[in-house]
């Protein structure tokens, strides 16, 4: 008689972890869409418009731009930056390129997760264009150059001269396919 009260608790916590999963995958992203369209974070059209309105470039002004890449599940992509750095001046349109190859052995979908440090930066650090603004779809053994187009705003607090853009690239099938061991 005491399994009874066990197999229900497992059966509720397995139908939590499962609607947790589902909510993540289904619910969250047009939650995020809504998020971005009310913010004009992620929004293409908004950060181009953001980007133009910005004054002249300074060029008197150095900052040092880092790339950072980490793969959420290792051995499934490789993922990097074609430079590791670069010196910008505030205010101007620069380009850097990523490249991403699929190395899952199938045809698969994948999605990067951006994050800007220091956080004070944040504000100052505009991508006009990103492929972390959708997933991305890879055919098995494809790779591809992927860019990201960015502005520094020339109003970037004078005692910060390095930004870091990192990335974290996930196999996003792979966390949709564990929604369905559950089942």
């Amino acid at each position: 008689m005491a399994e009874q009260p066990h197999r229900q608790l497992i059966l509720r916590l397995g139908l939590m972890v499962l609607g947790s999963f589902v909510f993540g995958f289904f619910a969250l992203p047009p939650l995020y869409d809504v998020l971005c369209e009310v913010t004009g974070a992620g929004n293409n059209d908004a950060l181009v418009n953001a980007a133009t309105v910005v004054e002249a470039p300074d060029e008197s002004r150095t900052i040092t731009v880092e790339f950072v890449t980490t793969l959420a599940s290792n051995g499934s992509f490789e993922f990097r930056p074609e430079v590791g750095e670069m010196k910008i001046h505030p205010g101007k349109l620069y380009e850097a390129q990523f490249y991403a190859r699929n190395l899952t052995g199938h045809a698969t979908v994948a999605q990067a997760i951006p994050d800007i440090a220091p956080g004070r930066a944040t504000q100052y650090f505009r991508k006009t264009v990103c492929f972390c603004f959708t997933p991305q779809s890879f055919e098995k053994d494809e790779g591809r150059d992927m860019p990201v187009r960015f502005i520094v705003d020339p109003k970037l607090p004078a005692d910060l001269d390095r930004i870091t853009l990192a990335y974290v690239f996930y196999d996003s099938s792979q966390l949709a396919a564990s929604t369905n061991t559950f089942n």
